[in-house]
């Protein structure tokens, strides 16, 4: 049976490979964009199973409004991506009060609006499942891309709460975890702040460790089709997912550090306890 899909940004990177993975095995597609004339080969090629609709995620009002219009559009609302979304360059320092609002907007806020208006359609169901497009920068964090970092680790957090507040209406949520892609995350959509030259010798240096952590080879983004056709397909979905080959590694040897470290402190944190009153 087809499914409906509605995938914010839906032009490019991510969001287009998976409309196009979802269209190709004859699923349907509510596809939105800011400029929906970046959708027309979308249309071109699958006719009637896109819908292509005009959408900045930072509108509320908006974003209510295209699920809603998806939902009456297409009959049913079963997989809602939260895929719009952009990274923020510069170091903790630097950022500006308009470009930290900017970033938790669209990242964040962008994201929670779509799902709150997709769930009430979802309940009625009985049925559905929400894709976060989260980052091994959602588990981890990386120098120079701390708010960027920030946006997703409080999307990790709202979506991990959100699963087991829907899991008992049969609604299933998932948080993927792309590493580094050939995608333009780092180049044409991304940000940046205005430079400190105070950080000017660092900000080389956290963009080679950077590099480094995440390999040296790029994934291909065409070859995330399959895999989230998998996560959709799956009778139990993950939580959480890696795509790509370094994040594992990353996370690994980010929480055996944690590990190690709360370990260490133990003994001060349970003094903080205080005595057990009896």
């Amino acid at each position: 049976m087809a499914r409906t899909w509605f995938i914010t940004g839906a032009s490019r990177g991510f969001g287009k490979e998976w409309s196009i993975a979802a269209l190709e095995r004859g699923d349907r597609v509510a596809a939105t964009a800011r400029d929906t004339s970046t959708l027309d080969d979308l249309v071109q090629r699958f006719g009637d199973a896109v819908l292509p609709i005009r959408l900045d995620v930072d509108d509320r009002e908006a974003a209510v409004a295209a699920v809603r219009q998806a939902h009456d559009h297409f009959g049913s609302l079963d997989v809602v991506v939260n895929n719009a979304g952009y990274g923020q360059f510069g170091m903790i320092e630097e950022i500006s009060e308009a470009e930290a609002r900017a970033q938790f907007e669209t990242n964040v806020f962008g994201a929670l609006w779509i799902t709150q208006a997709a769930l009430p359609f979802m309940r009625a169901q009985g049925s559905g499942h929400v894709l976060q497009v989260s980052s091994i920068g959602g588990i981890s964090a990386f120098p120079n891309i701390g708010i960027y970092n920030a946006s997703k680790w409080a999307l990790e957090a709202l979506t991990q709460s959100l699963a087991a507040e829907v899991a008992d209406f049969g609604i299933k949520v998932t948080l993927i975890e792309p590493g580094g892609y050939s995608t333009d995350w780092g180049g044409a959509s991304a940000k940046h702040a205005t430079p400190n030259p105070a950080y000017d010798e660092y900000r080389e240096k956290a963009a080679e460790q950077r590099r480094q952590r995440l390999g040296g080879t790029p994934g291909d983004p065409v070859a995330t089709r399959a895999a989230v056709l998998a996560v959709v397909d799956a009778e139990h979905p993950p939580l959480r997912v890696f795509f790509g080959e370094a994040p594992l590694a990353i996370a690994t040897a980010d929480y055996e550090s944690r590990l190690a470290e709360w370990r260490e402190w133990d003994a001060v944190s349970k003094a903080a306890h205080g005595g057990t009153r009896g």
